[in-house]
């Protein structure tokens, strides 16, 4: 089987929680998978010593990790040689409407602008409202963003949107898209 990374950017720990789901689901699937914070990595690992690569960030204010930027630009060329695929953790996929969508849309292409990575797939998946994890204000302003999305939150409860059996759809596919090592 395939040598897949799977690197990613938190902010708040979901993208984490995502990333390792879908390495726990790859490595059943037979593949070696190493699965590293982009801001933090237990190595510094390269693309070119994988056969796949699966980036995974979560958006905040408009944008994705400066450290999941920085180690795409570091690893364009053999990033883009191979296999590879980028998860968009947010929650504005929850709403769903072509607006939302369009708005997503133009956040991943403003990514695609500063990295020069053309992601040969982009997959947005469902995060999370962790209120335990914010400060006061991070709360209020998060409270009132579901509100005008027309989800109701309470501050006094975390919520987790993602659709794992999704997730585990998209390592299948993707799975089925990285040729065997050989």
């Amino acid at each position: 089987m395939s040598n897949i990374l799977v690197i990613y950017g938190t902010t708040d720990g979901h993208t984490a929680k995502v990333a390792a789901f879908l390495g726990e689901h790859l490595r059943a699937l037979g593949h070696t998978v190493e699965v590293d914070d982009a801001k933090e990595p237990r190595r510094n690992p390269m693309a070119a010593d994988f056969d796949a690569v699966i980036v995974a960030a979560s958006i905040h204010v408009s944008g994705y990790q400066q450290a999941v930027r920085r180690w795409v630009r570091d690893n364009l060329p053999p990033l883009s040689e191979r296999p590879n695929a980028f998860l968009s953790v947010c929650m504005g996929i929850v709403q769903a409407t072509p607006r939302v969508r369009a708005d997503l849309d133009a956040i991943v292409e403003r990514f695609v602008a500063h990295t020069g990575w053309r992601p040969k797939r982009v997959e947005f998946v469902a995060g999370a409202i962790p209120y335990s994890r914010y400060g006061l204000f991070k709360r209020w302003v998060m409270q009132y963003m579901s509100r005008q999305a027309g989800v109701k939150t309470s501050p006094r409860q975390d919520y987790e949107y993602t659709d794992w059996e999704a997730l585990r759809a998209f390592a299948g596919d993707s799975s089925g898209a990285i040729p065997a090592q050989r």
